[in-house]
């Protein structure tokens, strides 16, 4: 069982690690530089909301969450998401956690649409939880993620409707 609760700034080294470790993998974050104590302080607490996912039973921290606005002004309702689970951690249901917590703290924020730009399509695991959770497969980008050996892969857009 995973709790998800407020990012502070004494999980700031444990956050960086897990967000670091997507980055390395370079299969799903567009970025491509890992974050360092400092920038990630910065990063995880200018977000609108940074939840961190914690083993019930020993209190690590396995994963994050990052949700903030996907655009501004008259398209300041739709937020975005991006989500991290430590390696050792992946496939036991902290992904999940995090998403339906974010679904629930986009609604508390006001948020109306919860957009994800760039999903890569070979990261089947995410497809499967986003299509089980309900959100809306709107398209593909073709070649639209750059792998580290220069293979460009397909991403989907996905949406879901925070009004329902």
């Amino acid at each position: 069982m995973y709790i998800i609760k407020q990012f502070t700034a004494a999980d700031t080294a444990a956050a960086v690690e897990i967000w670091n470790q997507v980055v390395e993998d370079g299969v799903a974050f567009p970025q491509t530089e890992p974050l360092d104590t400092k920038s990630g302080a910065v990063f995880f607490e200018e977000q609108s909301f940074t939840g961190i996912a914690v083993n019930a039973d020993t209190g690590e921290a396995v994963g994050l969450y990052i949700l903030h606005p996907n655009n501004i002004g008259r398209c300041g309702h739709i937020c975005n998401a991006s989500y991290a689970v430590r390696r050792d951690c992946r496939g036991k249901g902290a992904g999940e956690a995090l998403v339906r917590h974010c679904l629930q703290k986009s609604r508390e924020l006001g948020f109306r649409i919860l957009q994800f730009n760039a999903v890569v399509a070979n990261n089947t695991a995410a497809l499967s939880l986003y299509r089980k959770l309900g959100f809306v497969r709107l398209g593909t980008i073709p070649g639209g993620f750059l792998f580290d050996n220069g293979h460009y892969e397909d991403i989907v857009v996905h949406y879901y409707d925070l009004t329902k």
